[in-house]
């Protein structure tokens, strides 16, 4: 009969309700409990009502005898525990189950509370008791399918206006002789847009004026209810506004403290009043003035969004209609100011970051494909076209969604879907809620409470099945698998949210449709593209007509791509470049029937291309002279950087095929390169590489393509003459490629060293030498389509008036009579790059002397090297430019970290071995492990370091050019600092700001290091 325990049942059922053992299977009762959605739950509470009943016998009589109360009391008591406990307390209130039940007006329901709140001992205790009386009248008629879920919505919020009226009475018996005052409670969220749940708080705004005095000139007169002060009416003055909000602040303290109260009924419900201007901060009540005011100057875009559900409820209902009336319109017009799209996103991704993860995925309200999706797509909606369209300005969901849907701004068939699941998600929450009372909003896994809530779905065959004709194949034999898959599909369905509501109209907008059809007009869809991030709304709607334009099968599937494809488009920094991008990618691709399936078919490939395309001005680039490269988005393991073996394997390959022929090979060589290049950044930009993983690649990549390169000009340079080189030739790197440090912008310095063959002449062998590196250098930079390479030999002696080219015995001479204390310093990073590899081994072993000079450099170097680090600092920083935010020379830049562990290198690693590194990460850990630096000290300048190189990388990534200073445009300042992870809003400040303290930090650090 489905009860769990059988054996208490049956003491129960003969026992407490004296039900005979011979009319078990007969007896309607019996049917009805077991029909419940909790046949445990439902006589157990039955029992529990029974006992109480003054006349036992009267109520089970009543019970077989009137069918309609019976199936009312056992679906309650099958639900909620909550309830069943009311009704032990109040036995009596099972006859508001019995006759004709239908659905009470709300002025009745007001005056209901009222009484039960008027003059007696416990004023506070019998109105949380009528409270849960009409609880218990509503959740009748909800379980039994008597009412649908809007309406039962729709009266919670009424019966919560009736109590928060009597609850005003209330405080206002209770507060002592004070100034008169009128104060109008307005009702917020679920409340105020007249869809509330069984066991929730109540958002309320409390709004006051000053009072008129009898007698006086005439004056706005106050509106009725028990917020209205006595006596006040036409032709009084106005009292003292300072005294008059005092008293309105007591009252509205009362009216939160009546209905937390707690009773022996338990306390009725929370009132929260934080909604209002500064929140907690702000005053608790404030005159009509001063809240207009503060939205008019100060309040931030939800504070807009949450006013969409304002309505007054209780108190001087004038008052309140004049709060609503003035401060309305100002929502329509929050969808213009700045920051307006990125400030919603920002708050729904605060709401989701906010959960346990575990939690978050059974989360109804916040979590993902929650309620709180379906309001905030809803409310952004009517934000944006609500300014022109008056009709859209509702404040619940459902009338909002079926507004949205009628004028054509969502399609109906997904208004549909989305209202099912709306509804689906908010009988669930309401079921959750009933069984105690309580406020829940996490689905339980807990099988029994699945089965609770599948059951109680099935048995309600009334108006809210509408949720139910779905897809998902009944389960009869297990309500709780049924329950479960249809909750998983509507979560689905709803987390689908920027292809159902933004976006699938925009390109119904462009479509040839027929004349009837509803759509978003141009206007429209500009509006629409604009509030969701677009900076060219009108170029968007172009490239989304030429993309879906058409009856080709290459046009359907891109109308099925696009509103995906435009929302992840919108999450990033520069939605604009990124539609533009994938349409010029799909027109290079249009004729390959592989590219439109992959992004059809893999989600992943779809998200990256449309995340890469929108984020990154350079890897866009990259993509767009080889377009087939998408299909690396594909595959986690086409991501991954590849080592430099692989690279160099490849690259010679490539460079050989076309023997002498150099500029054809390092041709080949570059565009390997090019696809190396959209790999890192790729991989970059989606997060699966960091920062040293990235340096390490685009070394390899650079090391890769000079040894390629290296090789093709040797052989033309001795096609040239017509013979063997008459020189070994070997490359070193220096910098931030011989520190495997590499950007996106850098160039590669090197330094070129050879050594004449024996039996030729010097001359000779340097002339053959200088044409190696030009010719290497020229490759590199030819005009074509790839990226150059810019090799450059500027740290060699001597600098740009120093030979191109020095022998091994000249660098030797050199180092040892003329270089100045820099020199070494630059050598702290040379490493055999390219060429002869015995010869480089031979360069790296001449000047360990010079960069590791035994002892330490002395102290007049390191007094010049300080010296040369104050003149850069004081010189090369352009004018006018920010000093603290130039990330390579100012404070706390690049420059301060590498030269503090430089020095420390050239003082100590002739006696530390682990400062004999080209890496500077490598060298501070060193010095910290030899007692140099303090782990806490090389932290902040560890910090510091990498902050400035991911946003130089970021900067190259974003705009496709390198710079040294944080972008001055706010634009790409955001574009950046979305980039590297900060949320949308503020992001360009705080990006600022965590620069400037990580840099500062570390100049601190530094000073007393480096300048000693």
């Amino acid at each position: 009969m489905g009860f769990a325990d059988a054996a208490r049942a049956e003491r129960l059922l003969f026992g407490d309700l004296g039900i005979a053992a011979d009319e078990l299977a007969t007896d309607v009762l019996v049917t009805a409990l077991a029909a419940a959605a909790d046949p445990d739950l439902a006589l157990t509470g039955l029992a529990r009502v029974a006992g109480a009943a003054r006349d036992p016998a009267a109520l089970r009589a009543a019970l077989r005898d009137e069918p309609d109360f019976r199936d009312r009391l056992t679906a309650v008591l099958g639900v909620s525990a909550g309830l069943a406990d009311h009704l032990t307390r109040h036995p009596e209130d099972c006859d508001v189950l019995r006759g004709v039940v239908g659905r009470p007006d709300p002025a009745d329901l007001r005056e209901e509370m009222l009484r039960a709140a008027g003059p007696g001992a416990e004023p506070v205790a019998a109105l949380a008791a009528a409270y849960r009386r009409r609880l218990l009248h509503l959740a009748a008629r909800d379980l039994t399918g008597a009412a649908t879920i809007d309406e039962v919505a729709e009266e919670l919020a009424d019966i919560a206006a009736a109590v928060l009226d009597a609850a005003l009475a209330v405080a206002r018996a209770e507060l002592p002789a004070s100034a008169p005052c009128r104060l109008a409670v307005v009702a917020m969220g679920k409340c105020g847009g007249r869809e509330l749940n069984y066991a929730s708080d109540v958002d309320v705004i409390f709004v006051a004026e000053a009072a008129a005095s009898p007698g006086a000139s005439p004056g706005a007169s106050p509106g009725a209810g028990p917020g209205a002060s006595p006596g006040a009416g036409p032709g009084a003055e106005p009292t003292d506004e300072t005294a008059a909000l005092a008293t309105a602040s007591r009252l509205a303290a009362g009216v939160i403290g009546v209905c937390a109260r707690s009773t022996p009924e338990g306390s009725i419900f929370p009132v929260d009043p934080n909604l209002r201007p500064e929140g907690r901060q702000g005053p608790l009540v404030r005159t009509l003035a001063s809240h207009r005011a503060y939205y008019e100057r100060w309040a931030k875009t939800w504070e807009f969004q949450a006013l969409l559900k304002a309505r007054p409820v209780a108190g001087d209902l004038a008052l309140g209609q004049a709060y609503t009336d003035a401060l309305g319109p100002l929502v329509w017009q929050a969808s213009r100011r700045e920051h307006f799209v990125e400030d919603v996103q920002a708050m729904r991704r605060r709401v989701e970051q906010s959960l346990p993860a575990r939690q978050a995925g059974r989360e109804l309200k916040l979590g993902p494909g929650g309620l709180r999706d379906i309001e905030f797509a809803v409310q952004l909606l009517q934000l944006v076209h609500g300014r022109t369209d008056e009709a859209l300005r509702v404040p619940a969901t459902l009338p909002a969604l079926a507004a949205l849907a009628a004028g054509g701004y969502v399609g109906r068939a997904d208004a549909e879907e989305l209202a099912a699941a709306y509804r689906f998600l908010r009988r669930t929450e309401h079921l959750l809620q009933l069984h105690r009372l309580s406020r829940t909003h996490t689905l339980p896994e807990d099988p029994a409470v699945l089965r609770r809530l599948g059951r109680a779905m099935r048995i309600n065959f009334g108006p809210n099945e509408q949720w139910l004709n779905s897809a998902v194949p009944a389960n009869r034999a297990d309500p709780a698998a049924e329950f479960d898959a249809l909750w998983r599909r509507h979560a689905m369905q709803v987390r689908r949210l920027h292809e159902k509501l933004f976006y699938r109209p925009l390109l119904d907008a462009v479509a040839r449709l027929p004349a009837d059809a509803a759509r978003l007009t141009q206007a429209e869809a500009r509006a629409r593209l604009e509030a969701l991030g677009y900076l060219d709304p009108a170029g968007a709607l172009r490239h989304i007509d030429a993309l879906t334009s058409g009856v080709s099968r290459r046009a359907a599937i891109q109308r099925t791509l696009l509103p995906v494809l435009l929302g992840w488009f919108a999450d990033a920094a520069e939605p604009d470049a990124g539609l533009l991008a994938f349409r010029q990618v799909s027109e290079a691709l249009g004729n390959s029937p592989w590219y439109l399936r992959l992004l059809r078919d893999e989600t992943k490939a779809a998200e990256r291309t449309a995340r890469v395309l929108a984020s990154s001005r350079y890897a866009a680039g990259l993509l767009l002279r080889a377009p087939e490269a998408v299909a690396m988005f594909g595959d986690d393991a086409e991501l991954a950087p590849r080592n430099v073996d692989a690279l160099r394997a490849e690259m010679l390959a490539a460079a050989q095929r076309y023997g002498d022929d150099g500029e054809a090979a390092v041709a080949a060589v570059r565009s390997v390169r090019r696809r190396e290049l959209l790999r890192t950044s790729a991989a970059d930009l989606l997060g699966t590489i960091v920062l040293a993983e990235t340096g390490e690649a685009l070394t390899g990549v650079t090391r890769a393509s000079v040894e390629a390169a290296l090789g093709a000009a040797e052989r033309k340079v001795a096609a040239e003459l017509r013979g063997p080189l008459p020189t070994r030739f070997a490359l070193i790197a220096m910098g931030r490629f011989g520190g495997h440090e590499c950007g996106y912008g850098s160039d590669a310095d090197v330094l070129f060293v050879h050594d004449p063959l024996p039996g030729y002449p010097e001359k000779e062998a340097s002339d053959a030498a200088h044409a190696v590196a030009a010719e290497l250098r020229r490759l590199l930079t030819l005009p074509v389509p790839d990226p150059a390479l810019i090799v450059d030999a500027d740290l060699r002696p001597e600098g740009r008036q120093g030979p191109l080219v020095r022998t091994l015995a000249a660098y030797r001479a050199y180092y040892g009579r003329w270089s100045a204390p820099w020199e070494a310093q630059a050598l702290l990073r040379a490493e055999f790059a390219a060429g002869d590899e015995g010869l480089g081994g031979e360069f790296i072993a001449m000047i360990a002397e010079f960069r590791y000079p035994k002892g330490g450099i002395p102290p007049a170097a390191v007094r010049e090297i300080r010296r040369i680090k104050a003149r850069v600092e004081a010189e090369r920083i352009p004018r006018g430019a920010d000093r603290a935010l130039h990330l390579k020379l100012g404070p706390g830049g690049l420059s301060d970290v590498e030269w503090t562990v430089q020095l420390l290198q050239l003082q100590h690693a002739s006696e530390v071995p682990g400062l004999r590194t080209t890496r500077t990460g490598e060298a501070m850990a060193a010095a910290v492990e030899a007692g140099l630096l303090s782990a806490e000290d090389a932290a902040e300048l560890a910090s510091s370091w990498e902050l400035a190189a991911r946003i130089r990388n970021a900067i190259v990534l974003v705009g496709g050019r390198p710079a040294d200073s944080l972008p001055t445009r706010h634009g790409e300042l955001t574009a950046v600092a979305r980039l590297l992870g900060y949320p949308p809003g503020d992001a360009a400040q705080a990006l600022e700001q965590s620069y400037r303290r990580a840099a500062r930090r570390a100049r601190t650090v530094m000073e007393p290091l480096f300048y000693g």
